[in-house]
């Protein structure tokens, strides 16, 4: 559906450089320590062509994603450390069990030292027995790990460009729906050649109240903007579905071009909140 203009696109979908083998299922969520040392990256650029359908699902034109990304060598771990951080970063850390000193009770010797024939016990609270303590057990800490503002953003255009194979430009349609009607947004759904069964993510600018409460009942569908793009999302999707707008946001943002002081203070702007409205619409995999 895609096509290079200046060098070939990879995609995580077909088993490229997220998926060791043909035979193996790619497995981005591996073990991986956060202060391994990783040389310094350089970044290439694709230009890579969309095309733009209408609402009815017909072929308007072609729209051009001219985004950043990692050497293919290094692709790979660029997104792995950015999926990592951001799965990792979502954890609260609050689960919390008690030791022996922190259960209630058990001060007093349960029976004498010697002459009983059982084998000696100082406390009630010994996490050997059950109502004790716990040994080992979890404790509050902080997950968090830090990530370089420029690598997380290089992560999000690397996978945005391995996905381009399966992204389609829709023309802005917030005004189509006079009412919300999941059964309305299904069918362009499906006009788009998009399976309501396989799991889509829609990037808008901007999502009208109509178009939010037509897609909240499909499953399958993620409904993002820019403050709550993400590296899971966009890997866990099948489909990816732009706007004219978004794609003039992502050139913006993710372009070799585009890193200066108006792409840091939009992405200043967006990391602010993006911890807040994350976690509402992915509350599921909140920890």
């Amino acid at each position: 559906m895609a096509t290079t203009a200046t060098s070939p696109s990879i995609s995580f979908f077909s088993s490229s450089i997220f998926g060791n083998s043909s035979r193996q299922k790619p497995n981005f969520l591996s073990t991986f320590k956060p202060n391994s040392f990783l040389k310094p990256l350089s970044v290439r650029s694709d230009l890579i062509a969309i095309p733009i359908l209408s609402f009815s699902g017909e072929k308007v034109g072609e729209t051009q994603l001219n985004l950043k990304s990692a050497p293919l060598d290094t692709a790979r771990a660029v997104v792995h450390r950015g999926i990592i951080t951001d799965l990792q970063n979502r954890r609260r850390g609050t689960a919390s069990t008690l030791t022996r000193g922190e259960v209630r009770g058990g001060g007093k010797k349960p029976f004498p030292q010697k002459k009983t024939g059982r084998a000696r016990r100082g406390s009630q609270r010994t996490p050997l027995r059950p109502g004790g303590g716990v040994a080992f057990g979890p404790k509050p800490r902080d997950w968090s790990i830090k990530i370089n503002r420029k690598e997380k953003r290089l992560a999000i255009s690397t996978a945005m460009s391995s996905a381009a194979v399966n992204t389609i430009v829709v023309e802005d349609f917030s005004d189509k729906f006079d009412k919300p009607k999941t059964k309305e947004f299904i069918s362009a759904m499906k006009r788009w050649g998009i399976d309501p069964k396989e799991k889509s993510m829609f990037l808008m600018t901007e999502v009208s109240d109509n178009v939010r409460l037509s897609s909240r009942n499909i499953g399958t569908l993620k409904m993002l903007t820019p403050r709550t793009l993400n590296l899971f999302d966009i890997l866990n999707s099948d489909k990816l579905v732009l706007t004219q707008e978004t794609v003039d946001y992502l050139n913006r943002m993710y372009a070799v071009e585009a890193i200066g002081e108006e792409a840091d203070d939009e992405e200043e702007y967006e990391d602010g909140d993006e911890g807040l409205e994350a976690a509402d619409e992915n509350s599921d995999v909140t920890e």
